[in-house]
């Protein structure tokens, strides 16, 4: 008698369900795993929690695998079945799944919105497939799935699309993708994810290209203990140009051809005035506590002194109307689900206000109008100085006294003119010109000119006496 209240009080042993053959029942557990099954069970008790079925030859799931709705199963094991299809209906009665693995099965494709209807999904098992093809709409609607395993497989293009923040799976904490076929992960956009994120990014096991973005984002993770670089850091290699064997990532340092440098973390550079926001980038996704410490020593949990240091709803430090003293390395304390961790954000101020755009084209105005103007300095200096001609300007100056041939001889670099107004200078008489003693002339003068014999101008007369003022037996003195 007690034997049958017993299973007369077990769920299996109602009116509404009985244990499948070939499968162990317990409690609200069907295990039917290793039992040579080609299809799954039929009918299925409405309130099965828990479903394995692996190890078996499912090969197809179709949409009336489950033909009554099952409101309390939340995990589904189908793993090693050989499993080829899988019907973009055939997860309609079970809404509530919140576990599911397809893993190492025979799948190629995940088509279009085929996990659309498991809004509550959680973990998703797709590894050790033959998956190469995902569409773009596979995880529609999955947003509170936190872990996606998809190692194993032959993907060779990253799905950057899970990854970007507000996108299709906003709470994914997880993300497997080792052992594919990518061949160049986008580095850049991987490093402005939060740490939490890369810190279960696995990347492993795949045929990348070497590029020093790539080392220079796993650099950075060994040295914040991330779980996929830390655990993994042999199985982190990629191909060289024209190398045949594969070079772990994180020795590329240095080493050539690519000589990649060591990656260091960002210094943040504000200008005074500006306002910054120092990121507390925590590896703990659920953190429990955080705060900053300044370089003054200063503990900040809300508003600090006149509100120029404000703690923000995410964790991250705003810092208003910089000062000089405002810099140096701040500290964020942060206190995680497991352990702690202290992160530090080096802040340096310049000492001067940020030019903006104008100030720089008024920069490159002043120097174009500086070069016209020196070019406009040059050609008045060329053109326009007074220029030194054989016109004789002004009245006839007398003639230099005898003593002071010297002055007027051939070394002199400037000649001597007189003259009038508008006529050549050797039109004119020297004034008082005469002879002296043996019929020479006096110093300062010049012989008499003939006529003029037509148009032609009149030749030059030299001086008679410009070769005795050179060759004269009197001293030159300078």
């Amino acid at each position: 008698s007690l034997l049958l209240a017993l299973c007369l009080l077990s769920p299996w042993g109602s009116a509404g369900g009985s244990c499948p053959p070939r499968c162990v029942c317990a409690s609200n557990l069907l295990s039917c795993s290793q039992a040579n099954l080609s299809t799954v069970p039929a009918p299925l008790p409405r309130f099965t929690a828990v479903l394995d079925l692996s190890h078996n030859n499912v090969t197809r799931l179709r949409a009336d695998w489950a033909p009554a709705r099952l409101p309390h199963l939340h995990a589904l094991l189908l793993s090693h079945n050989g499993l080829a299809f899988v019907s973009t209906e055939a997860f309609t009665h079970v809404p509530r799944l919140r576990h599911l693995d397809l893993s190492s099965n025979r799948l190629r494709t995940l088509d279009e919105n085929l996990f659309s209807d498991l809004g509550e999904l959680e973990v998703l098992l797709l590894y050790n497939n033959e998956i190469s093809t995902v569409d773009r709409t596979a995880f529609e609607n999955l947003g509170r799935l936190r872990k996606l395993y998809l190692g194993q497989n032959r993907i060779a293009r990253f799905p950057l699309e899970l990854l970007r923040e507000g996108t299709r799976l906003p709470q994914l904490a997880l993300l497997d993708l080792s052992a594919n076929r990518l061949r160049a992960v986008p580095a850049g956009e991987l490093q402005a994810l939060p740490a939490w994120l890369r810190d279960r990014l696995y990347l492993h096991n795949n045929p990348l290209a070497c590029d020093c973005l790539l080392f220079q984002l796993l650099d950075r993770g060994r040295r914040r203990h991330l779980s996929a670089v830390e655990d993994f850091q042999d199985e982190l290699r990629c191909f060289l140009p024209g190398a045949s064997s594969l070079t772990k990532i994180l020795d590329l340092a240095g080493k050539q051809p690519l000589n990649c440098s060591k990656a260091r973390e960002a210094v943040l550079e504000a200008h005074l005035g500006d306002t910054v926001t120092l990121g507390c980038d925590s590896r703990w996704q659920g953190v429990r506590s955080r705060h900053w410490v300044t370089p003054g020593g200063e503990r900040v949990l809300g508003d600090g002194g006149n509100g120029s240091v404000v703690l923000l709803a995410n964790g991250s430090l705003q810092l208003r109307a910089l000062r000089p003293e405002d810099g140096g390395t701040y500290s964020c304390w942060v206190a995680g689900p497991l352990l702690n961790e202290t992160l530090y954000v080096e802040l340096l101020v310049h000492n001067f206000t940020l030019h903006g755009p104008h100030d720089t084209l008024n920069t490159a105005y002043t120097t174009l109008v500086g070069c016209i103007l020196s070019v406009v300095l040059v050609l008045i200096y060329l053109y326009l100085t007074p220029c030194r001609c054989c016109c004789c300007r002004g009245a006839e100056k007398p003639p230099a006294p005898r003593d002071d041939s010297i002055n007027s001889s051939v070394l002199s670099t400037t000649p001597n003119h007189a003259g009038g107004t508008g006529e050549p200078c050797g039109s004119h008489m020297a004034s008082g010109a005469g002879t002296g003693q043996n019929g020479r002339f006096k110093g300062g003068g010049t012989p008499p000119l003939p006529a003029r014999q037509g148009p032609k101008a009149q030749r030059k007369v030299s001086d008679p006496d410009s070769v005795s003022s050179v060759f004269s037996d009197t001293p030159i003195v300078v």
